[in-house]
């Protein structure tokens, strides 16, 4: 499920950490635990993930003029 936005993963990964998962050997080089626990950290803090996988409840009202 939460790869399933990949997108969102390899956006926030760049913005939050830097990390441009396209640089050749990258994830290659790294364990899967390595990976879960920044797309962890991903889920614990405002990002693009957070926001998909956890909607607001209410939609805002729109405010009058």
């Amino acid at each position: 499920m939460i790869l399933g936005e990949w997108g969102l993963i390899e956006a926030d990964l760049h913005e939050r950490y830097g990390l441009d998962v396209e640089t050749p050997g990258l994830l290659e080089s790294r364990t899967w635990r390595w990976l879960r626990v920044r797309i962890s950290g991903l889920l614990a803090c405002e990002s693009r993930l957070h926001n998909k996988l956890n909607p607001p409840k209410d939609p805002p009202v729109p405010r009058r003029r």
